[in-house]
């Protein structure tokens, strides 16, 4: 008869994961991804390098779990925001602002998802992130269009310009630590004219 593990058993090993995985992100908030290693992560945790190993064949997969993870409540913050947005105006705003507002918070943590060179596999999941924040965009961005707050224009390829600019104006201040009080409003003033909405 194989053995079957019980619920209690699951739990443990669930919450061993999800150890394992904070210690990886307070890691990664502290020094980034290069400084990152699994013996490293089961000193932080608190395990042995083994008992990292018996959840994760290696560091790339340890890396997926944690960007899927994250990018996923950062995709669902930005979301939320935009949704409690009346105008089309105001939905791109919070879009903008909640993402860069939460990067800003942890910048090291923010530029190691966004930007720091990682193997392929994390490459692939920065590609989905960019691809959810995108769609997040041109829904804000079609309502516009609709309502007549931004010009009519390709929504999808515009979320897509947005995506890729605001990206690349905060990596640099999230590597050098030099964001400024109009980081923020700047790129929220960006994003509205390149769509067109009245100034």
């Amino acid at each position: 008869m194989a053995y079957r593990r019980t619920a209690a058993v699951e739990q443990r090993l669930e919450d061993r994961r999800a150890a394992i995985a904070a210690a990886a992100i307070a890691l990664l908030s502290d020094h980034g991804y290069r400084a990152l290693s699994i013996a490293a992560v089961a000193e932080r945790a608190g395990v042995a390098t083994g008992t990292v190993y018996r959840h994760y064949t290696d560091k790339s997969e340890l890396m997926v779990r944690i960007f899927r993870d994250l990018c996923a409540r950062e995709v669902e913050a930005v979301t939320v925001a935009s949704a409690a947005a009346g105008s089309a105006t105001g939905k791109v705003a919070a879009l903008v602002e909640t993402f860069a507002q939460r990067a800003l918070r942890n910048p090291r943590l923010a530029y190691t998802l966004l930007a720091e060179p990682v193997d392929a596999a994390l490459d692939a999941e920065r590609l989905v992130l960019r691809r959810a924040f995108a769609a997040a965009f041109a829904d804000a961005i079609g309502h516009g269009i609709t309502t007549g707050e931004f010009l009519d224009q390709d929504a999808g390829l515009a979320a897509a310009a947005l995506v890729g600019a605001v990206g690349e104006v905060l990596t640099d201040p999230l590597h050098t630590g030099t964001a400024t009080a109009g980081t923020v409003p700047d790129l929220v003033t960006f994003a509205l004219r390149a769509l067109g909405a009245p100034r």
